[in-house]
């Protein structure tokens, strides 16, 4: 005697979305991911890391700031930048400097050659952005830019704010 296996129901139910499929912090993951990958195709095939773009972009017409300060911008680990550092230093793209009044506190500088590099990716980087946000006109575009400032400024100070993206 064999068993009978219970056909599906027919009728149709609603379909309940995935959780992350409405999650913001998951959607904007997402976005940012493939986006990114997008232009690191090109980062990479102009012989710098992703890690090293990040850096450069985030120092380029910038006044020096601390290694804490570029972590955030970069949504690195500060070891992780500290070491990035080390390597563009050697090669003559970046120098730390001494805050005048905190000496535990270190400055970092685009150089010169680091700055006719970055300004080669530049405009390549915002034709990429253009391109992505094309298809939703300019006023949408900007004001999705405009959201996503806001929420990090409300975000930034965060106590929790340290990158798990290890």
């Amino acid at each position: 005697m064999g068993s009978t296996i219970a056909p599906m129901p027919t009728k149709a139910r609603r379909a309940e979305p995935h959780f992350v499929d409405d999650y913001l912090p998951a959607l904007l993951a997402q976005a940012s991911r493939l986006i990114s990958a997008e232009f690191h195709l090109v980062v990479t095939a102009q012989g710098f890391t992703v890690s090293e773009w990040r850096v450069l972009a985030s120092l380029a017409g910038s006044e020096p700031i601390n290694i804490g300060q570029l972590a955030q911008i970069t949504t690195m680990k500060q070891p992780t930048v500290t070491r990035v550092l080390d390597r563009m230093q050697a090669r003559g793209l970046v120098e730390r400097l001494p805050s005048g009044g905190d000496r535990r506190v270190t400055l970092v500088r685009i150089t010169p050659a680091g700055t006719q590099l970055v300004s080669q990716l530049i405009p390549q980087a915002q034709e990429h952005e253009r391109r992505v946000l094309e298809p939703f006109g300019r006023q949408r575009s900007e004001d999705l830019k405009a959201t996503l400032r806001k929420l990090i400024e409300l975000h930034r100070s965060s106590p929790t704010v340290e990158s798990a993206d290890d």
